[in-house]
């Protein structure tokens, strides 16, 4: 059994000790260098994903007319996905590396100060068992040492003896004391043989302990150490493999995305958008009649004056009006092309015209349904401090809601303006719309009469299309909604807001900071600690629309609580 054991064992001498702490202390070192290993690749992850998140942000489109035309088209939308599945992409990466410092690195470092302490206590009693072994030869030997010279001593007594008890001129005394000299030398030789067989007994009992049991033991604990640390790196090196094969998945769905993207795009629809962003509405030019020269010859040269070819021109030809606008280019027009045009583009042909006064009409109304939006959040909030003084000062609101009103009405103005420029050119189309004539907002707010004093259409010598600018050019209105100097009284109520209108879904959610008792119409109340979901933040105006449950919503100040909102778009909550 004892051989067994030691056969499983790595040694059990001091040379092969010496050398097994040498290759522990290679192993820890190991380990350290693999951590580093890893520490590198996760710093790798990062940056690669930092590069790939810029480079998404760089070719992102930029806030401006023309990255808002280039949208139109399906392969500038499907770049767009693109770049969106790009930037998720970055994020796996950005996953990995965390995973790896969660999942090995930090495991590894902690691991590694278990495996310095666990090494230094096996050697420690390695080397306390090693000084004790030699220590007990040291007295074997110091035994044997006595013993040997003990029995010397002896022997040189007992010859003494013999010499004086054979001399006939000694004195009997004298060979009683020799006698007993000799016998006392015999006595400590025999004690001595005694120690030193005992020790001896007792030496080789350590010894075999030492060597068949104390030292296999420290030994067996160094080589299960040895074959952990193995087996820990094993599984740390499955980890790194698997942490980037957890992410697979979501890889997947991004290049998924991308395919899909890139499978969207649609050449004839594209191509039918930039006629639809390039038409201009004319109306084709007509044939050109032929001209009889033949009977030009009986005419005096007075008939064919140049007055008289104008006569001609001014006689109705019906669609021939030699207009060929799309081939000859306008030399009237240089100021227009170093400028962004006037401010009705009358430069434009008639359907770009349309456009561009719709456009701007859209961007007026969304102005001024912000600047409403504003007014009456500012509304609610002077309601609750009226009724709530400790929170505020009502009249801190009102020179604020006065700018708002002022606002609104240079936007109603500046509808009224396009709006009149809208209506001039849709007449003059070829065929009269009026699905895209107004957007809707505020027809029932602004009973007005527009007079338009447009630029009147010009045709040029050339036969190119021009419009005359007029400097003094604009729209009359025979009255104008003058705001309410007290938004209070027609601010909508909050159960108006929420009535018929869809479940919003969840992007955040919150937590209250301090109570607010939530008397007012609208509010919700708030108790101290409380989770809630967020469907809508704050606009500017200082307050949060939260949901506590399916039938609890409502507005809370925003200083009252504590927003975690979702960061990835995607993964956005719905309350259920």
């Amino acid at each position: 059994m004892v051989e067994e054991r030691m056969g499983d064992c790595w040694s059990y001498t001091k040379d092969q000790f010496d050398n097994l702490e040498k290759h522990t202390q290679w192993g820890i070192e190991f380990v350290e260098k693999y951590t580093k290993f890893v520490k590198e690749r996760s710093e790798i992850e990062i940056n690669y994903a930092k590069q790939i998140r810029n480079l998404s942000k760089k070719y992102q489109p930029k806030k401006n007319s023309r990255e808002e035309e280039e949208s139109k088209y399906t392969f500038c939308r499907s770049f767009l996905l693109t770049l969106n599945e790009l930037n998720d992409y970055a994020g796996q990466h950005e996953v990995i590396a965390e995973n790896l410092t969660s999942q090995i690195i930090t495991d590894l470092t902690r691991y590694l100060q278990e495996l310095k302490t666990e090494r230094k206590s096996h050697f420690h009693d390695g080397r306390k068992a090693q000084q004790h072994i030699e220590s007990s030869w040291k007295q074997l030997e110091s035994c044997k040492r006595r013993f040997e010279r003990d029995c010397k001593e002896a022997d040189r007594a007992q010859q003494y003896f013999e010499k004086m008890d054979a001399d006939i001129n000694v004195t009997k005394a004298d060979v009683e004391k020799a006698r007993q000299q000799a016998q006392m030398r015999h006595q400590m030789a025999a004690d001595s043989k005694g120690d030193y067989s005992s020790y001896l007994q007792k030496f080789n009992q350590e010894q075999n302990d030492h060597y068949y049991t104390i030292i296999p033991n420290i030994f067996q604990k160094l080589q299960d150490m040895e074959e952990k640390r193995i087996e820990r790196i094993g599984v740390c090196m499955k980890t790194f493999a698997d942490v980037d094969r957890q992410v697979l998945p979501i890889v997947g769905k991004c290049l998924d995305g991308m395919t899909k993207a890139a499978e969207s795009i649609e050449p004839k629809t594209d191509s039918k958008q930039v006629v639809e962003s390039y038409k201009s509405g004319f109306e084709p030019p007509g044939d050109v009649e032929f001209e009889d020269y033949g009977q030009a010859m009986k005419r005096t040269v007075s008939e064919t004056s140049l007055s008289n070819s104008r006569e001609v021109k001014e006689k109705p030809t019906g669609k021939s009006k030699g207009k060929l606008w799309p081939f000859i280019k306008n030399k009237n027009k240089l100021s227009l092309k170093l400028g962004s045009g006037p401010e009705d583009f009358s430069h434009l042909p008639p359907e770009q015209r349309r456009k561009k006064l719709q456009g701007k009409l859209d961007e007026l109304n969304k102005d001024i349904q912000k600047e409403m939006d504003q007014r009456d959040a500012l509304t609610k909030m002077k309601d609750v401090y009226v009724k709530n003084p400790q929170m505020g000062d009502p009249a801190s609101v009102d020179p604020r809601l006065s700018e708002i009103a002022q606002n609104i009405e240079k936007l109603q103005y500046e509808v009224q303006k396009f709006e009149g420029w809208l209506a001039e050119v849709e007449e003059k189309m070829p065929s009269k719309s009026d699905t895209h004539r107004r957007s809707g907002i505020y027809e029932t707010q602004n009973n007005t009469t527009v007079s338009n004093n447009c630029a009147q259409d010009r045709e040029s010598p050339d036969g190119s299309y021009t419009e005359e600018q007029n400097s003094e050019t604009q729209v009359k209105a025979t009255t104008m909604p003058v705001p309410n100097p007290n938004p209070t009284s027609t601010t909508p109520d909050f159960d108006d807001e929420f009535d018929d209108e869809e479940t919003l879904p969840t992007i955040g959610t919150c937590k209250a900071l301090y109570p607010f008792e939530g008397h007012n119409e609208g509010t919700i109340a708030l108790a101290e600690g409380e989770l809630l979901y967020i469907i809508e933040e704050d606009k500017g105006d200082g307050w949060t629309r939260v949901r506590r449950n399916e039938d609890e919503e409502g507005y809370v100040p925003t200083s009252y609580i504590e927003v975690f909102l979702e960061t990835n778009a995607k993964g956005a909550m719905t309350y259920i």
